[in-house]
């Protein structure tokens, strides 16, 4: 596509290097900067670019609240300017993450060091952006809330080491790994709560990540139990034997993700199939939370379906585009973000923005089974998604943002009906295969294709499977995604051969931040047909 070979927006590529001074704890969103404490370290020991270690290392967190989420009716006139700078509120914070990255001697000697050189410009900088935000909004006639503006403020703090506690014991979709690594602060909430689960749509911090490329080789190759080729994880303690943990079948973290079908009500079903994108059809671009921005996404996502899906796209575009899918009918966009071996091989992106510059590395893997599915809803029959009609499910920064918009499966194939796991990859026994599930929101508010923070307009069902307030249920997407994945080793508390989704940087390759994109692009006689398959109870596609 021609617009993927547009200019680039360039990030700033970093060193992971150890933070030693003493942070203060502070509220808002959390955005990690990956500084592992190895400093004093030895080197001696040949540590190998395809190990992991499993941590007890601090790490230094920009904590930062969130805007983005707390922007829920913006003019639809001012939304473009409005993302605009939400972008740059997350450019100044990757910057922000690198000088904290690139400073470690000028931090370890003088303590006010990164409030007076790092979080006070910063604030200066959020506060004019904000308030570029309240004139985009207030231009067009929209109401702003001024207490917004007190979200400029950021502080740091340090972090305790992510343990992922409570995989193996079933209950882990709860709390999906933050538990430890500063999300036992909630993301700072308990000091304003404003960061909930925003900032996921856009860059936060994301671009510099500390060592990415160098991954591993900084000091000896070893900033230790930094993790990963690329220097941001995974570590072992992202991983579990699947044959040892306890029986927990249900999908999804918490009411998210529960499958709509069931026994009764709209019991049909409707498959596309779109292929595994065995083109190769990939960028760093999200064109539903950063249109327009390229790399917005600062991770890389496989495309199946629409063909034409960039940050540039427009709707029009997108309806005019070829497709993956064995019926053209279905000119609709499926992505997710890639998943990649890190066995020490790199991939075409290993220099690129969204890729190892950013801590993105490895060999990527084609998944080798890729089922696109329509279910209904077990409490009567659902109605026809409105065209152009944009889904995010899960949040590609949940391990900072915490939990409350994760939406995340993993097991193996032979598993499924006995194990989803949120928080942690699945080691799968000889002949299994890595399994990446997710369950779409199935409730639509009647009106709108999309929402100032791509979440509100669309729900997902209740305990009992029906939608609440007053929004009408419509087919559930369901994606299942299969991998032939070398099972990784975990020796001496380190991870040999790991495998990761690509994430933003701060989110250092966790489990819970995987995620599932979609934009609605089906013809109206293909759609009429899936609604009637569901609600009449046969199996079409």
């Amino acid at each position: 596509m021609g617009r993927n070979t547009r200019k680039r927006r360039s990030s700033m590529a970093t060193k992971a290097i150890a933070a030693s001074a003493a942070l203060a704890l502070g509220g808002g969103g959390l955005i990690w900067a990956n500084f592992y404490a190895s400093a004093h370290e030895s080197n001696s020991n040949g540590w190998q670019q395809n190990q992991t270690k499993a941590a007890a290392a601090q790490v230094a967190t920009i904590s930062c609240p969130d805007v983005g989420q707390k922007l829920t009716n913006v003019p639809q006139q001012a939304r473009n300017g409005v993302a605009a700078e939400l972008a740059n509120l997350d450019k100044q914070i990757t910057e922000a993450y690198a000088r904290l990255a690139s400073t470690r001697q000028a931090q370890s000697g003088d303590a006010s060091f990164v409030q007076n050189a790092i979080v006070g410009p910063l604030k200066e900088k959020r506060a004019a952006t904000i308030d570029r935000i309240r004139i985009d909004i207030q231009r067009v006639g929209g109401q702003f809330d001024n207490s917004l503006s007190q979200l400029a403020a950021c502080t740091t703090q340090n972090a305790a080491p992510q343990t992922n506690a409570g995989n193996a014991g079933g209950g882990q979709q709860q709390n999906g790994g933050q538990q430890q690594g500063g999300q036992q602060q909630n993301g700072g909430q308990q000091q304003g709560g404003q960061q909930q689960n925003g900032g996921q749509q856009q860059n936060g911090g994301q671009q510099n990540n500390g060592g990415q490329q160098n991954g591993g080789q900084q000091n000896g190759g070893q900033q230790q139990g930094n993790g990963g080729q690329g220097g941001n994880g995974p570590v072992a303690s992202d991983f579990v034997d699947i044959t040892k943990v306890q029986a927990n079948a249900q999908l999804g973290v918490g009411q998210n993700g529960l499958p709509a079908n069931g026994n009764s009500g709209s019991r049909g079903s409707f498959v596309t199939k779109c292929g595994t994108n065995g083109n190769k059809n990939h960028n760093t671009d999200n064109v539903i939370v950063a249109p327009g921005v390229a790399n917005g996404a600062h991770h890389l996502h496989d495309y199946v379906g629409n063909q034409s899906n960039d940050a540039f796209a427009s709707d029009q575009e997108l309806a005019a585009a070829q497709s993956s899918c064995q019926n053209q009918g279905d000119k609709s966009s499926y992505f997710w973000p890639v998943l990649r071996l890190q066995n020490g091989t790199q991939d075409f992106d290993q220099n690129k923005d969204g890729g190892g510059k950013e801590g993105n590395v490895g060999k990527i893997l084609q998944a080798s089974q890729a089922q696109i599915k329509f279910v209904g809803n077990k409490k009567g029959n659902v109605v026809a998604m409105p065209t152009a009609l944009r889904i995010i499910t899960g949040d590609a920064k949940a391990f900072v943002n915490g939990n409350a918009n994760a939406n995340v499966n993993w097991s193996c194939t032979g598993f499924e009906n006995k194990v989803q796991l949120h928080d942690k990859y699945p080691i799968c026994p000889q002949g299994s295969q890595v399994v990446r599930t997710t369950n779409f929101q199935s409730c639509w508010d009647g009106k709108n294709i999309d929402s100032a923070n791509h979440r509100t307009h669309v729900a997902f069902v209740q305990g009992d499977g029906s939608c609440a307030n007053g929004f009408k249920a419509i087919p559930q997407l369901q994606v299942r995604l299969v991998y032939n994945v070398p099972a990784p080793k975990l020796q001496n508390g380190q991870v040999i051969n790991p495998y990761a989704v690509d994430t933003f940087p701060e989110n250092l390759h966790k489990p819970i931040t995987d995620h599932n994109d979609f934009i609605n692009f089906f013809s109206g006689n293909l759609m009429n047909k899936m609604v009637n398959c569901i609600n009449t109870g046969k199996k079409c596609q």
